[in-house]
């Protein structure tokens, strides 16, 4: 046992290269051979923590699962299991965490996880307590799951920096969000933020998107400590934390304008691959610099024209997406995407076809609203859908009558071209003083009327922590201010919070509000 654990700790210090070559040698020396043949022989007779350590190094020096010594040693600690102490249970845990499952090894972690069951009020190290959740996976029962929560918190004053790195990852193999221990973990983080390894900022990021986990305190302190140090990073790096960002929802605005400089200065390093996904961070996330945003879309344009060769239908279709979410329109890009969908190559695939559609519906869109020749239409066709609004519509509408003295002063679920759905919409005279009934406008079209657009958003349509909408809804209101609608955008979870009262206070503010007829740049981008 010792022999072999030794092995093991030499071994796992080797670079992945360095392992292979040593692993091959390893395997092929007759002392390793007459090694196992001594830990076969003698499985039955070690002691548990011998047992669970050379199980534990066999396998981790890569002793394939199927052989006769590993198998041997996995129905030896099944005989043994009630013996195992609380740190045998650890190794084990630990080992078992990284096996595949057959027979043996569900039979000896069904084992575990009773014996666990039993003992879990006597464990008190939040290390063991991690290697069993590790092991017992997202398949544990939820009430052994709780157990190991309330474990977990009993222990938690003594919590460590690199126990609440290893709890993020042992709650993501649970898959389970306990908000008290991620809340403890992600305070030890900040404090501890510039001890934290790069590959260590992209796992919690990772996890956090796995267990649905949204911490803007802690994920501003991580963008805050890239940011501060990006002189250390390389493009690759800060393009892998970029991404993690985006699929949290999460703009890192200092961060970004930092990045996108690079990329103005020395595109070269942007592959295709490095292109699409910075092309989907800067879509989703609604991001355009404050200054310079010309040459960036230009130098994106140059980047994906010089791509164009080796792209792919279905990625040529979401460059052109990202950046007609943007306002911009690649022309010569458009121009290989129009004459592929010409040819109908790009509804092709089956599993991508609804996706496929989607995208390109919303790019001829753009091609039509966001070109410098289109004009503000006079009048708009629209149609109502329905006299009924979803429940959690029910507040605003209600607010609205109260506030406009009946249904007949708005609209409600209409429909306008290019698929564009608005939830209420209402009539102001033009000096924007005045609500007018719909029926009155309707009977006597007036473009001097001022049409306002009401948009309840979920909290995911924005950016978190922030009323920064991302960028399919900035693309619909940029579209929609192009039709002649004044958008106001309203967060519905928070509008839900209120009381009647303020809500019916608050749509006063947004209706009569000069707010309400700007066009912020955060919504609105300018086309080419």
């Amino acid at each position: 046992t010792n022999c072999v654990t030794m092995a093991w700790r030499l071994f796992k210090n080797l670079s992945e290269e360095q392992q292979r070559y040593e692993r091959q040698l390893i395997f092929e020396h007759p002392a390793f051979v007459k090694l196992c043949q001594q830990l076969l022989r003698d499985a039955r007779r070690m002691t548990r923590g011998d047992l669970v350590f050379s199980l534990h190094a066999v396998v981790h020096l890569g002793v394939p699962q199927n052989t006769l010594l590993v198998q041997t040693l996995v129905r030896a600690c099944q005989e043994k299991l009630n013996q195992f102490d609380n740190r045998c249970i650890s190794v084990l845990a630990t080992t078992l965490a990284g096996m595949d499952k057959d027979k043996n090894v569900s039979a000896l972690q069904a084992g575990l996880q009773l014996l666990v069951e039993q003992r879990i009020s006597s464990i008190r190290d939040i290390f063991i307590l991690q290697n069993l959740m590790k092991c017992l996976g997202k398949d544990a029962p939820v009430f052994l799951k709780k157990k190991l929560e309330m474990a977990v918190l009993r222990e938690i004053d003594g919590l460590t920096f690199p126990n609440a790195l290893r709890m993020f990852l042992a709650l993501a193999a649970m898959n389970y969000c306990s908000l008290p221990i991620l809340n403890a973990c992600s305070k030890k983080i900040q404090e501890n933020i510039h001890d934290t390894p790069f590959r260590q900022l992209i796992l919690i990021l990772e996890v956090c998107h796995t267990l649905q986990y949204r911490n803007v305190k802690l994920f501003s302190a991580l963008a805050d400590y890239v940011n501060s140090t990006a002189y250390l990073w390389d493009k690759r790096q800060m393009i892998l934390f970029l991404s993690a960002c985006e699929t949290l929802g999460f703009q890192p605005r200092e961060l970004l304008d930092i990045f996108t400089e690079k990329v103005t200065e020395d595109p070269e390093f942007l592959n295709l691959k490095n292109l699409l996904i910075i092309l989907r961070v800067y879509s989703r996330l609604n991001y355009v610099p404050r200054v310079q945003k010309h040459l960036l879309f230009e130098t994106l344009h140059s980047c994906l024209n010089k791509c164009l060769p080796q792209i792919s239908n279905t990625e040529l279709l979401k460059a052109v997406y990202s950046l007609g979410i943007l306002g911009y329109l690649p022309h010569h890009a458009l121009e290989v995407l129009l004459q592929k969908d010409s040819k109908d190559e790009l509804l092709l695939s089956d599993d991508l076809k609804e996706q496929n559609t989607m995208m390109l519906r919303c790019v001829k869109t753009c091609m039509e609203l966001d070109s410098p020749s289109f004009t503000k239409p006079a009048f708009v066709l629209t149609e109502n859908l329905s006299s009924l609004v979803s429940l959690n519509l029910r507040k605003a509408q209600e607010a609205l009558i109260e506030l406009l003295g009946g249904e007949n002063m708005f609209r409600q679920n209409v429909q306008l071209p290019y698929k564009y759905h608005i939830d209420f919409e209402i009539r102001m005279d033009s000096d924007r003083k005045k609500v007018l009934p719909i029926a009155a406008t309707d009977d006597h079209p007036d473009s001097r009327v001022q049409r306002l657009a009401f948009l309840f958003a979920p909290m995911s349509a924005f950016c978190l922590g922030t009323t920064h909408p991302q960028g399919k809804l900035a693309m619909k209101t940029r579209h929609l201010n192009k039709l002649g609608y004044h958008v106001i955008l309203i967060q519905n979870k928070k509008f839900q919070e209120m009381t009647n009262e303020d809500a019916v206070e608050f749509l006063k503010g947004k209706i009569y509000s000069e707010d309400a007829f700007s066009f912020p740049e955060a919504t609105v981008q300018d086309n080419n």
